[in-house]
């Protein structure tokens, strides 16, 4: 019996599937190990962390790619916090008030945990000020002292007046002292002061004199009346000297306690001078008893707000824990990483103060790590030129998000910025890495460390065994059952199903992670005390079910014939392809009848999808590698005078991507052979201009997928899917589409060359030129180099009576 073409292709069951053997784990549950200590299959990324996150040099902050699920967060924290603390704990960081420039508060960094100790220090002492300062004015030794000063003054401005007044009675006036000034009135003859009606009835000549005279005393009252105002603020000053000296009594012992503290920080000190010193302008306001200050609500709260520049504003406490602090901000805007200055209103005005500055991401990551998702900083209006600013500069300055685009100044804080030292780490995946190093000159300088999560890791004994231990882990962390060993063998065949690959396994533990939480809900439904490998299938089934209604629907359609595939029949210039459709959380296979028409043309083959603009890019790629292969290989020797169109039937989206290339290669090449094409045998596979058939994706979706179909229609044990060889070592089918396969009911072939695929579809041999090049009867390379030759006769004629004609039309023309 002669082999079919077919037969040397045709793969065997056991390459469908790597099956791991329960009976190779050395353990019977999952509480026979330990947890897993760390990540797995991730030592590269491993590496460059521990080299983004210890190195201490200029721009070397670290991006952390890689797809969501591969523990790319978690690793992170888990290398990153060990790290930390072994680095020095930072400073705390505080704002007090800037008594020389109010609307700039003052930035003070004290030792780890000294921030609070200062503000309370400060605290009790403006609190102590408040309660001993009004005692002080009540006591009798100062009201004696100021008594004495009232009394020496109500005397020498007595003697300067009774000098004023001797000097007006020489001249027979009196002095009257008023609020509105100095008065000098006429005498009578009897010493009484003259009225305005008596001075009105005498003589002229005794006005003038009386005139004269008072002009003559101007200039005496003049002089005491500058006595009397050097006299009042002599003693004003030396009342403001009696205040000063019994408050300074209060507070020097007060001040010097705390001089004594913070004598070796220069700025404090400074700033208690000028505390000490601003205190002594505002006695009055420390003298004030709650009686002074009023009943009225707001009244009391302006006295409070005028104390509240004494106030320590400890934005940043770095008190609690050891080492670097490790901040993960989760929601990256403006004023979540670069602080705030807020706003309060009081009677219809709005102000604001030092103590209503609020620390961001950065003042408390300052000295340590910062943690940030990169899209979430992108996305965020301001945040990402805001942050490169900052790393640039090395400096943290604060500014409200509206103060950018306001079109009048508004008066606001401007605090004093803050030195900064602090590793930013951003996560993202691997696309916006290299969108931002593409298209931002400042990342690559700010960001010049990298560590990348791969999304699998080999399949052997050792990753097996991380694998188990990280089931474990989980089954302790989420106080889940305990897995049984088919359990996790059936969850090691899962890992190599999700990334298409016998040899390795998935690192998107995400996946895998909510696999054993539906797996153990199962479990619990069955009342199981262990998870088993049942329970994992049913797991994986339920999931299936809950996210394929898409894929029933098609399916529905293919059955009715309202999506027309065919599955038994022989069809010249037909071919079944597969595409994969993504749901997101669910792909499948969803075959595609893809079709060829030939006729005599000039060499020229359409693509109708690309004619439609239907066609993506890779797609219209492939299709123009297709047409290098037709005219490579029949070409060499005559020119091809064929037509020909190829379509994907039944098809209303956009058709990307490269995999059905040899499907409408083969359909090409059945038209031109008029050979029928099996329609029981799907294809898949992308091609090169050499004719070798490479891999493609999806792989097993597009098995499983027209498996399905197969199934509905009828199993006949012919029907099968042509895949890459290079495809080979990434079948992970599911259990049933194995049995029927090693049941005889269904075939997968692997075809390197479109050679090898053309013989599976239509049972005839391609065929291989001999010394002359010529191809031997009835094989599929010669039926198309027949067809090409005909067409070429065929053609001929035309060409040569177009010719003529144009030269008709030319010497006519000339004529």
């Amino acid at each position: 019996m002669v082999a079919s073409p077919a037969d040397a292709t045709r793969l065997p069951a056991d390459a469908m599937r790597r099956i791991c053997d329960p009976a190779g784990l050395a353990f019977d549950t999952t509480a026979d190990i330990d947890a897993l200590d760390g990540s797995v299959g991730q030592d590269r990324a491993l590496n460059s962390l521990n080299f983004g996150l210890e190195i201490d040099a200029e721009g070397y902050n670290l991006f952390v790619s890689g797809p969501p699920g591969t523990g790319r967060s978690s690793t992170l924290l888990s290398v990153l916090r060990p790290i930390a603390q072994t680095q020095p704990r930072p400073s705390d960081l505080c704002y007090v008030y800037n008594f020389q420039e109010p609307r700039q508060p003052a930035a003070v960094q004290l030792d780890s945990g000294q921030g609070r100790v200062f503000a309370d220090d400060m605290a009790r002492f403006i609190s102590t000020c408040r309660q001993q300062v009004p005692r002080i004015f009540e006591d009798d030794s100062y009201l004696q002292r100021r008594e004495d000063l009232t009394e020496q003054f109500q005397t020498e401005r007595q003697g300067i007046l009774e000098e004023l007044e001797a000097e007006a009675g020489k001249r027979g006036f009196t002095v009257s002292v008023g609020p509105m000034g100095v008065a000098t009135i006429p005498l009578k003859q009897d010493g009484q002061p003259m009225s305005p009606e008596e001075f009105n009835q005498i003589p002229q000549e005794a006005k003038d004199e009386l005139q004269r005279r008072s002009e003559e005393l101007k200039s005496f009252v003049s002089d005491a009346m500058k006595r009397v105002q050097r006299l009042e603020k002599s003693f004003r000053e030396r009342f403001a000297e009696l205040d000063e000296s019994v408050v300074l009594f209060t507070l020097r012992p007060l001040l010097e306690e705390l001089e004594d503290t913070y004598r070796g920080h220069s700025k404090i000190m400074a700033y208690l001078h000028q505390v000490q010193a601003d205190i002594l302008d505002h006695t009055v306001a420390f003298r004030a008893t709650e009686t002074d200050q009023g009943a009225l609500p707001f009244m009391r709260q302006q006295v409070e707000e005028f104390f509240d520049r004494y106030e320590v504003n400890v934005i940043v406490s770095q008190d609690h824990g050891a080492g670097a602090p490790v901040i993960v901000e989760t929601n990256p805007t403006y004023y979540n990483l670069f602080g705030r200055i807020d706003y309060r209103s009081q009677l219809g005005a709005v102000t604001t103060a030092h103590t209503m500055i609020k620390a961001g991401a950065f003042h408390r990551a300052n000295g340590g790590y910062l943690v940030l998702q990169a899209y979430d900083v992108l996305a965020a209006p301001l945040v990402w030129q805001t942050l490169k600013r900052t790393i640039r500069s090395q400096e943290l300055r604060m500014e409200n998000f509206g103060e950018q685009y306001s079109a009048v100044p508004v008066a606001t804080l401007t605090p004093e910025p803050v030195p900064l030292d602090v590793k930013v780490v951003l996560v993202g995946t691997p696309y916006v890495y290299q969108v931002l190093r593409q298209y931002d000159e400042d990342f690559r300088r700010l960001f010049r460390a990298r560590a990348d999560f791969g999304v699998d890791m080999p399949r052997d004994e050792q990753c097996i065994g991380l694998y188990a231990r990280f089931i474990r882990t989980r089954v302790a962390d989420c106080s889940l059952r305990h897995f049984d060993r088919s359990a996790v063998a059936r969850i090691v065949d899962h890992g190599s199903r999700l990334v298409e690959n016998q040899d390795k396994l998935s690192t998107r533990f995400i996946d895998i992670a909510d696999l054993l939480t539906e797996a153990d809900f199962w479990a619990g439904k069955a009342k199981s005390e262990t998870v088993t490998a049942e329970h994992v299938e049913h797991a994986i089934e339920e999931k299936t079910y809950r996210s394929n209604l898409i894929e029933e629907r098609v399916h529905e359609f293919i059955e009715t014939g309202t999506i027309r595939i065919d599955t038994t029949a022989e069809i010249v210039g037909q071919v079944n392809g597969i595409a994969v459709l993504d749901l997101g959380d669910y792909s499948f296979g969803r075959p595609s009848k893809i079709t060829a028409r030939v006729s005599l043309g000039r060499g020229q083959v359409v693509n109708i999808e690309r004619e439609s603009q239907m066609s993506g890019k890779i797609h219209s790629k492939a299709f123009t590698i297709l047409n290098g292969y037709l005219h490579g290989k029949y070409g060499q020797e005559r020119l091809l005078s064929l037509s020909a169109s190829i379509g994907f039937e039944q098809t209303y989206d956009e058709i990307e991507g490269d995999s059905a290339s040899a499907a409408e290669l083969y359909a090409l090449l059945s038209s031109l052979a008029d050979v029928p094409v099996r329609q029981g045998i799907a294809v898949t596979g992308s091609i090169n201009q050499l004719g070798h058939v490479q891999a493609i994706g999806g792989v097993n979706e597009k098995i499983e997928g027209w498996y399905a179909v197969c199934k509905a229609r009828g199993l006949t044990g012919d029907q099968g899917v042509v895949i890459p060889a290079d495809n080979v070592k990434h079948l992970m089918l599911k259990e049933e589409v194995v049995h029927a396969v090693e049941a005889g009911e269904f075939n997968v072939w692997a075809a390197s060359h479109v050679d090898q695929g053309i013989e599976i579809l239509t049972g005839v041999a391609a065929g291989e030129p001999d010394a002359r090049g010529r191809y031997p009867t009835d094989t599929i390379n010669r039926r198309v180099t027949d067809r090409f030759a005909k067409m070429s006769r065929q053609i001929e004629p035309r060409r040569r009576r177009t010719k003529a004609q144009q030269n008709e039309t030319n010497a006519s023309e000339l004529g």
